[in-house]
Order: structure tokens, then sequence, then C-alpha cells
């Protein structure tokens, strides 16, 4: 995938560090794909993240990050997606009783230098900005995982419910209802992601 985005765009993936698994918050408690029918859910404008709630029949709702804690605080919208580390991190469960764990994307940063950049540099500065940034991403990974195992634990002391769910009723949804293509993967990228999973 990285060949194929550098052959598209001149840019070098350099490392890839996992962000974590986007879980959901709400205003109300559910525990499966039909649960979420009708909640209005922020979501990014991105065919991937607006798979969930179109295929549970919630309302897709955009708006700018920046404004998210305001409006799941007066009631714009019922309900959000992110990882437990950014839920924490943008004070999210402040505003939300339920912290619901549909688990339903795997994100990841990708360190990315630019063409212009990329191209000027000698094969041994290439070697070293690669390698420094693999490591920095390794760090970041095992941070980022640590702290995502401890954080339901700890929303749970702050009194918010956190709640496991039917992940098969959401897939079969999404599978139901969304093509792969439309969310911009190839069925073989599919198969190889699954194999993790």
């Amino acid at each position: 995938m990285t060949d194929e985005y550098r052959n598209k765009t001149g840019i070098q993936i350099t490392a890839m560090t996992y962000y974590g698994i986007r879980q959901t918050t709400s205003n109300k408690p559910f525990t499966d794909c039909a649960g979420m029918k009708g909640l209005k859910m922020r979501v990014p404008d991105v065919p991937a993240y607006l798979a969930l709630p179109k295929s549970c029949g919630a309302n897709p709702t955009p708006i700018a990050f920046a404004e998210v804690y305001l409006a799941l605080q007066n009631g714009t919208v019922d309900a959000q997606e992110n990882p437990l580390t950014t839920i924490e991190a943008k004070k999210f469960y402040e505003v939300q009783k339920y912290i619901i764990l549909t688990g339903h994307i795997v994100d990841s940063l990708a360190t990315q230098i630019a063409p212009h950049v990329w191209s000027k540099l000698s094969d041994a500065d290439k070697k070293i900005f690669t390698d420094v940034t693999q490591e920095a991403a390794v760090q970041a990974t095992d941070e980022i995982t640590k702290r995502e195992i401890a954080l339901a634990d700890e929303f749970r002391k702050k009194g918010l419910t956190v709640t496991p769910v039917d992940k098969k009723s959401f897939q079969d949804a999404i599978m139901k209802t969304v093509s792969l293509e439309s969310m911009g993967y190839s069925k073989a990228d599919w198969e190889k992601i699954q194999v993790f999973y």
C-alpha cells in the first residue's frame, strides 16, 4: 500500500504509528447495531467512517473536530466516535454517560515526507529518517496501546458505563449496505486485514 501511495503521490511514508481503536460515546446505551438507530452521530466526513452510522440507521452529522465537545454538551449530536485516548484527551467523557466499545475502525498515523524533500536526501539520510521515524512510531504505539488498556477501567471509576457490544451485528450491517470499494478498499486488502483479527 505504501508503494502504491508513493507511486500515485510521490509522498514517502517512512513509518506507521498505531492511533487507536475507534469506540463510540453516547447519551444512551446500546449493545448492537440496531441500538444506534436515530442517533445523531458526529463522524469525520470520510466514507470508511460514515459506514458505521449509515449502516446502523444513525444520522451522521458533520461537525468540526474542535466543536465536538460543545456539540455533545448542548445536544447538537447524541454521539461521537474516537479512540479512547482521544476521548480522554478531549474530555468527551465529561459530556457523555456511555462509552460503547464498538471497535469499528483501527486507526493509524502515517509519517510522511514530501517528495521535494525526500528526493533531495542521500540514501544515508533516507535511512536515518526512516530509522528514527520507525523508532518513534514503535514507542508511540507502545504508549498508546498501554493507555488504551487502562482507560476502560479509569472511565468506569469516573462513573461512566463502559459497554462491550455484539461486533458481528455491526460488521454484518456494514458488509450488507456498504461496498468495500466505496470505502477505498479492495477485497484483497480486506482479506489481508482479516487475517490479523
